[in-house]
């Protein structure tokens, strides 16, 4: 292992295994790097001009944001949605159609919960019955949702999702209009409703485990290089051993050979 030879061997497997911990270090800071999440303000209430333009997709960084909008309600479309969970309970929502002032276009309002189908029935006659007024609603952005066949069996006409494609179709004297391509879960309480659960998006931190993997994979590689330097020398020695060992006998017999008579 002193030899000149080796002692050179084992600084080249040095260097290789110290290349291949470099590496390693360098995907665990990929695996870092990549499941950071920048934290978004998005409990601070801003203008929907800032968070969503109409008939375009809204930005990732908007999505959950608590927004607030100025308009009014257009009594009478309001539509019932199923299948939505509050608290861990299946019930309904009520979603109405608010026109935003300034923007000539409309968005649909998640306005609140109920536990049947009657009492959310009940409630959307109510708003339907209330005047159109200037009001302001605020609440949490998502994006639309798509539309979704109903089961089997269940009335073609039931919504499962605020789907806003669907619900534009449905919403009185809507021709030649623009339309957010989200929707708003309000904050407020409506009269016949509950409040909808609507929680700010996670945002924890995940590793890229793909990247962690690839990091184990080269330190196995750096102990790799050691290992092929040591298996080098022991062959090496097992080979000069091995030699000596055949010279030894090969010197016997040779003795053996001369004192026979």
């Amino acid at each position: 292992m002193v030899r000149p030879r080796w002692v050179l061997m084992l600084l080249l497997a040095l260097a290789i295994a110290a290349g291949f911990a470099l590496l390693g270090q360098w995907q665990l800071g990929r695996a870092v790097q990549s499941g950071h999440v920048e934290k978004l303000p998005t409990e601070t209430v801003m203008p929907l001009a800032d968070a969503a333009a109409p008939s375009a997709p809204i930005r990732q960084t908007s999505t959950g944001q608590m927004v607030e909008a100025d308009g009014r309600w257009v009594p009478g479309d309001e539509q019932l949605v199923s299948g939505r969970l509050n608290g861990g309970a299946t019930g309904w929502w009520v979603v109405g159609h608010f026109e935003v002032d300034g923007m000539d276009a409309g968005i649909p309002v998640a306005r609140g919960w109920a536990a049947t189908e009657k009492e959310a029935a009940s409630a959307a006659r109510s708003l339907a019955a209330e005047p159109a007024s200037d009001t302001s609603v605020t609440g949490r952005l998502l994006p639309t949702e798509a539309p979704e066949q109903p089961a089997e069996g269940a009335d073609p006409h039931t919504m499962t999702t605020v789907a806003v494609a669907a619900l534009m179709n449905l919403w009185t004297q809507y021709d030649e209009h623009d339309v957010y391509e989200a929707y708003i879960v309000d904050h407020g309480v409506v009269s016949g409703l509950d409040r909808i659960d609507s929680p700010p998006p996670s945002q924890e931190v995940e590793l890229n485990w793909l990247n962690v993997f690839y990091a184990i994979e080269w330190t196995v590689f750096a102990g790799f290089a050691i290992f092929l330097w040591y298996r080098l020398v022991r062959d090496a020695y097992q080979r000069e051993q091995d030699e000596l060992d055949d010279a030894e006998e090969a010197r016997e017999q040779a003795g053996a050979s001369s004192t026979a008579p």
